[in-house]
This record gives structure tokens, sequence and C-alpha cells, in this order.
């Protein structure tokens, strides 16, 4: 007998083939396009299915933000991956974005149980049960489900609170025996990726404990592992057992098949395959555009709504060059944020590759679309020395070539693109010089025309996620936080330009990254 094991991961509320750049896009993901991958997989099963959500699906799309800020109704949402025909779901570190409140709800309307056994509070599972087990074809089939347990270092604490978040090995070793006792396949579902080459073992990040699966994998007892959070497309054995993570935003489904024999007290496997299956060339499932459509067409409505105009060229045309030499998008950004704190210096990141800054008329579909993080801003007192470390942290993106030309550092952008960890500054001026050793790169440093004074300190402005210390910014931390904005950066955004209906693009290119492209 066979057991398939179908998840998607990560799908960040992307339910429709849209990134909403533009209407009427038919684009290579999307949770509609990955059920059909999903029902073509069941339709084809030589034996029992189980199907997961595997985490990250209530917050990333505009959709997604309209339902949780707009209508404040995560129904609109969760009847949409209601219609896929999950078996089980578990949660992400971006289902706490909206506060545990706004999860709580949501998770309340879904047709499918969540499973989590880390996250506690009181001693207790907070949400939901820690596994499940199904009974399929006589198979006694154990879920045991697991976040990584990093969410306090990005998280804003008033989403959390009350909440601990419980080391995943530690975890897992304390379930898995017990479930190999009760079931005959045991599976654990992991919101968090790799920590490890997956054939060498060797460490491909610093060992923090945000992602532990290859660890995992070498606890006795676990038959099939599913992962997440990094946003890799992943399909292998790893000790002994198959893995997969499916990518972002419904580009593939990780699926696993067991070969299964009876014995004499159970089931046990003698064989295993992992695979990804593409979603990206397949027809949107219909059943999801059936549901999705009447919101997606509010929403497509909200983000055509204009806000501003624009007085010369905030475009983004380059995003590598637009983080090499300020560009009049990013300066905008940083002035929101000194707007809205009152802090006169500020730190912001392009996010990703996709945004394309602001054209001649900005609407909102414009803002959801650049800044896609729910993010709210925290300023830090800091030292003069601990804004000095965190520029050189920022200059740690960039490496030189062999042609001793400027490049991005190879970690971040794989195996998971990590753009938005590095940031720019408004407020001071500085050079990074890239052919210098690291944590030796900043060569000039000034505020107000003075050089920075390291026992000094001074406000900076910055989202709650860095704020926190995400992204290896070690001198940051909640303790050096003396106030915060609690509205929404896009809403602030938005205000902003209410304010400001017309807008000059300009940037005083404060900074300087060398050598020059």
């Amino acid at each position: 007998m066979k057991l398939t094991i179908l998840s998607t991961s990560d799908t960040h509320g992307f339910v429709l083939p849209t990134n909403y750049v533009k209407r009427d896009q038919n684009l290579p993901f999307s949770l509609a396009k990955a059920k059909t991958v999903l029902d073509a997989q069941k339709a084809m099963a030589e034996g029992p299915v189980l199907t997961i959500e595997n985490g990250d699906w209530l917050q990333g799309s505009p959709l997604a933000y309209y339902a949780a800020k707009m209508s404040r109704k995560p129904e609109q949402l969760t009847q949409i991956y209601n219609a896929v025909g999950y078996d089980a779901g578990i949660i992400g570190n971006h289902e706490f974005n909206y506060g545990s409140d706004y999860l709580r709800q949501a998770l309340a309307t879904l047709n499918y149980p969540t499973l989590n056994a880390n996250i506690t509070k009181a001693g207790q599972p907070a949400f939901g049960a820690p596994y499940k087990i199904f009974e399929r074809s006589g198979i006694k089939i154990a879920v045991l489900g697991l976040t990584t347990a990093y969410i306090p270092h990005w998280e804003a604490p008033k989403h959390i609170a009350d909440l601990q978040f419980e080391d995943v090995i530690a975890t897992a070793n304390d379930y898995v025996p017990r479930l190999r006792e009760e079931a005959d396949v045991v599976i654990v579902a992991y919101h968090g990726g790799f920590e490890r080459n997956l054939k060498t073992g060797e460490p491909t990040e610093r060992l923090t404990g945000e992602n532990v699966g290859y660890a995992l994998t070498q606890i006795p007892g676990i038959d099939a592992l599913i992962t997440g959070h990094q946003h890799r497309q992943l399909a292998a054995i790893v000790n002994g057992v198959p893995v997969t993570q499916p990518g972002y935003r419904g580009e593939a489904v990780g699926k696993i098949t067991l070969t299964l024999a009876q014995t004499t007290t159970g089931y046990q496997v003698t064989d295993q395959q992992a695979v990804l299956v593409k979603a990206g060339t397949v027809n949107p499932s219909a059943v999801i555009e059936q549901v999705a459509e009447p919101l997606n067409q509010v929403v497509e409505t909200w983000l055509d709504q204009p806000l501003a105009r624009v007085e010369g060229d905030m475009r983004i045309h380059d995003p590598f060059a637009a983080r090499v030499k300020e560009v009049p998008y990013i300066e905008f950004i940083q002035r929101v944020q000194m707007a809205s704190t009152g802090a006169d210096i500020s730190g912001t990141a392009l996010f990703n590759n996709e945004g394309r800054g602001f054209g001649s008329t900005i609407t909102m579909r414009d803002v959801v679309t650049n800044y896609i993080y729910p993010n709210t801003l925290a300023v830090l007192r800091l030292t003069g020395a601990e804004l000095k470390a965190a520029l050189e942290q920022c200059a740690t993106y960039f490496s030189l070539n062999a042609q001793g030309q400027l490049m991005v550092t190879p970690r971040f952008e794989r195996p998971k693109p990590q753009h938005y960890n590095y940031d720019m500054y408004q407020g001071i001026d500085y050079t990074l010089d890239i052919s210098k050793p690291v944590k030796q790169r900043v060569t000039k440093l000034t505020y107000h025309g003075k050089p920075v004074v390291s026992t000094q300190t001074y406000d900076v402005v910055m989202n709650q996620y860095r704020a926190a210390g995400g992204g290896n910014f070690a001198m940051f931390g909640p303790e050096k936080v003396i106030r915060e904005n609690q509205k929404d950066m896009t809403e602030l955004i938005a205000d902003y330009l209410k304010a400001h209906p017309v807008l000059k693009a300009e940037a005083d290119h404060n900074f300087t990254v060398v050598p020059s492209m």
C-alpha cells in the first residue's frame, strides 16, 4: 500500500495567480493553481492521501492585508483556504503579524485542525492540539505540528504576549517516541527550514535555532518531514527521511510517497520518495476562483484608489543599483518613517526585487506592492558604536567578484533571497568601502556634519522586525526601544500621501557604496 502526503507552504494569501502589480495577471503560482495540482495528485494516488497546509498563509498578499486591516474579517480569507480540502494546517511565523487575537479568530473559522506542539501558554499548547492521528485504510498516521521557535526575535511583543516558543528539537524528541507507539506512520510538519547542506551536513547559516530541519531528520522515528519558511524548492531523502519544501506563493506542491507493508502489529515503511510538482503551468482551480473572486474584485478596486501624484521619477529601474545609490522612493519611505515618529535618523530596506517604486500617479496598489510587510515602527536609542556596527552588518550584503566589481553576497540570495536584510539610512552621511575587510567597511560616518561619536546616543527609527534584532542585527533589541508607532506602515504611507498629495522625486544621496558600479 502507498500513502501520499501532499503539502503547500508559504502561500502568503496569494490565492489567485497575481502579485497585484497590475490587474488580470496569470503568474506561475497561487493557491488556486496549487489546488489544481492537489486534486490531480489525489485522483492518481494509489492509496490514502493526506494534505497539509504548512504555515504562512494569513499574511502577505494585498488580499490578505485587506481582510485583516480593512474589513477585519479573517473569514474572507479562510473560506478560500477551506475550499482547498486540507486535512490539517500548521502555524507559520507570519501568522502572528496581525496579532494573536486575529490569528485565533482566523483559526476558529477553518474547517481543518491547526496543529502545534511547541507554542505554549501556561504550559499547554496555545493553538489547538499538538498532533493528530488520522486513520486511513487501516493505517494510523500521526501528524506532529511544529513552528520555528525564533519568532520572538522578529515579532512585535504585543502580538505574542503570554506565549512561549519551546525548542523545536526538544519538543520533537518528547513527542515522536510517544507517537511512534500510537501510530504506524509519524509525519512531522515543521514551519521552518534547513540550517545545513542536505548532502554534506555543513552549516549553511548561523546556527541560531531559526531553522532546524536537518537536526529533525536525525531524530529516530520520523517517517516524513514537511518544511517551509525559507521559500526554497526542495525534495530529497535526508538521513533516511523524505523531506519537501514547496517554495513560495503556491508555486509547487510537495509530494512524499511512502510504501507500506503490513506487519503483525500494523504497518511499516519499506520505501519512500520525495518530489515537487510544479503548479506554474496548470489552470487555476475554478472552485478557488469562484470563492475568491468577490473579495478579489473589491480588493482590485481598492488598490486602484489614487492617493497622490509625483513630480519627477520615483520608479525603481534597477533594484541592485537602488541599493548602491539612493533613489527617491527610498528617501520617501525614510521621510514617512521620520515624520511618523519624530526621529531624524531612519533605516529601511528595498524588500525584494519585484517592487517598482511609484509612477506619476500613486495608488494604493503601488503602496502595498512596494511595501509588502505589515510592519510597525520603533525608535531605538543607539550609541554611535551600535549605529556603526549596524552599518557594518549592512555592508556584508555586498562583495566583490573576481573582477573587483560590486555584487550581492551569495548568502543574501541563496538559499532564500534576503534583500530585506540590507538597510539604507537617512539622516546620517556614510560611506561603505567593500574593498575593506568585513567590520572595517564604514569609512565615513557623520551626523549633522560632525563625526558620529561612539559613546554618544542617537535616536533611530526602523521597522519592528529590525528593531527586535531580526536579520542578525544583534546590536538592536527590544530593550533599546524608546517609543513606537503602532500604526501599520502601509497606513502611515497612505496617511502621508493624503497629507502631501504632490510629491517631488528627490534624493540627497547621503550614502556611498564603493567601488561604484
